[in-house]
């Protein structure tokens, strides 16, 4: 209700009319500038999301999770451990040069040469070397069968630069998509164009320019004053009511599978107890979370996986709201209330966005409860993100987005071999089992062993609780009825903009 009243008094003061507009220029609110465009390196939401637009990986994946071609208009596998990709003809980057082979390899061996430091260098672990058999045909040869090696070279999760781009290219990426970039400032604004020389699809939208706009509240007006077209994810689910009865705006939405997530440093001395992690997901009331402050769009989450997925197991440890459950289990773990009631205390970092601060305001509450001390220390993204990947908080909360649609996700957010800089294992989780039913997983031709296997990780993490899965957010696009043909998918990727269409 405060944040209506404050929207309301925004627009009084500055009236909520419609602005001047580039009739060419679609404007897309983002909450933070995206840490890295080189997509080698960038593994934030944004990053990704924008990436996604600007390069191709050798192939994609459906809206079944299936892969389908990309770069690669077919790829074989001879032997176990060899995997051939054959590229399409003609293709060229968004600066004119041809795409061939040798860009492939050099992108794949940059990654693992230290060319650049990359947390994806890990995902690339079973390939013994790459070769280019010709300008159009790529070899991978393989220490081991990887299953997860076409998740890994998939759009999305990486994509292919040219050769000799090095540690600045982020400066400036070029790649083959359907957009190209312009230029970037940072905290301001990323601007891309149209690519001509798309391979796939050439856009009718003709420039893009995602502008950062952390606060919520900001991006409402912005929404309402006509100023900008289009927001995903970022605004207020409190704030939709009244932006759906603009008749300029229209509102889509899907259910999604990005999913929110608390992690825990499992270095630190508190939170390297099993039941002090267990004690904070019974204090959680998720229901009440989703109900208020998402509008009841999302659905409590039990795995990393979306529920649809051929991997995925209701078969875990459940932590329903118990204040009591959660009280017994600090008991356990030694930690008494004491004459405050306070039993110990715990800081949580969080960007500036506006949604993740509220939800660690709530979880402060929340933990209030049971005797835990949340303390909040909020940063500029890309100060918190980089204290994220190094290890130096206790607890953060964001979202897998697209990634935790492959089972690949377990390797890369929780296996010993991933801790950063050469993967997401941020909080520092090691459990030998896991890595041994990951290796399987990853090696096994059998589909009913890798699931077997997959089981099991999800049954461990839920044990564990390395992190807490928290909801799987609904998709929500708020845009101007200038902007069609806006087709919101599960994962809330921007790739919408390839086929949306502008009235002039």
């Amino acid at each position: 209700m405060r944040r209506l009243l404050a929207l309301a008094a925004l627009c009084l003061l500055a009236g909520c009319h419609s602005a001047p507009r580039d009739p060419h220029t679609v404007v897309f609110l983002i909450e933070s500038s995206p840490a890295n465009l080189d997509p080698r390196i960038g593994t934030d939401a944004q990053s990704q999301r924008i990436d996604a637009l600007l390069f191709d990986g050798l192939v994609a994946r459906d809206a079944h999770f299936r892969f389908v071609p990309a770069l690669a208009q077919s790829w074989d596998q001879p032997d176990p451990l060899s995997l051939v990709f054959h590229l399409r003809a003609g293709m060229r980057f968004q600066d004119g040069r041809p795409l061939t082979a040798r860009d492939v390899v050099w992108t794949i061996e940059s990654m693992r040469d230290g060319t650049v430091i990359s947390p994806k260098s890990a995902a690339y672990a079973s390939v013994a070397s790459i070769t280019a058999a010709d300008s159009s045909t790529v070899v991978f040869h393989l220490r081991h069968p990887d299953n997860a090696l076409l998740t890994n070279l998939s759009t999305g999760a990486m994509g292919i630069v040219p050769y000799g781009s090095g540690k600045d290219f982020w400066r400036h990426p070029v790649g083959t998509g359907p957009f190209r970039f312009v230029s970037q400032q940072i905290d301001q604004d990323v601007l891309i164009e149209s690519n001509p020389q798309s391979w796939s699809v050439v856009p009718s939208i003709e420039r893009v320019r995602f502008a950062v706009v952390p606060d919520a509240i900001t991006q409402s007006l912005e929404m309402e004053k006509g100023s900008a077209d289009v927001a995903v994810n970022s605004l207020p689910m409190d704030a939709l009511p009244v932006l759906a009865r603009r008749p300029e705006l229209r509102i889509e939405d899907t259910p999604g599978t990005e999913i929110q997530y608390l992690a825990f440093n499992l270095r630190d001395p508190l939170l390297s107890h099993v039941r002090v992690r267990q004690a904070i997901a019974c204090a959680i009331n998720r229901p009440l979370i989703i109900q208020t402050l998402l509008d009841g769009r999302a659905q409590p989450a039990l795995s990393l996986l979306p529920p649809s997925h051929w991997a995925w197991t209701s078969d875990v440890t459940r932590y329903g709201y118990d204040p009591a459950r959660a009280r017994q289990l600090l008991n356990a773990a030694g930690y008494r209330p004491g004459p405050d009631g306070i039993r110990l205390h715990l800081t949580m970092k969080t960007s500036n966005d506006e949604g993740t601060r509220l939800l660690a305001a709530v979880l402060q509450q929340q933990l209030a409860q049971v005797g835990i001390a949340l303390d909040l220390r909020s940063f500029e993204f890309a100060t918190f993100y980089s204290d994220v990947t190094r290890g130096a908080f206790q607890m953060y909360s964001l979202r897998w987005i697209g990634g935790n649609e492959q089972p690949d996700i377990y390797e890369y957010a929780f296996a010993t071999k991933s801790f950063p800089p050469h993967g997401g294992n941020r909080g520092r989780y090691s459990n030998p089992q896991l890595d041994a039913l990951l290796q399987d997983a990853g090696q096994s031709e059998e589909m009913a062993r890798r699931r077997a296997d997959y089981v099991q990780v999800q049954q461990i993490l839920a044990r564990d609780l390395p992190a807490i899965n928290l909801w799987y957010r609904d998709t929500v696009i708020v845009h101007n009825r200038r902007l069609t043909h806006v087709i919101p998918s599960p994962s809330g990727s921007y790739t919408f903009l390839e086929t949306a269409q502008l009235a002039r």
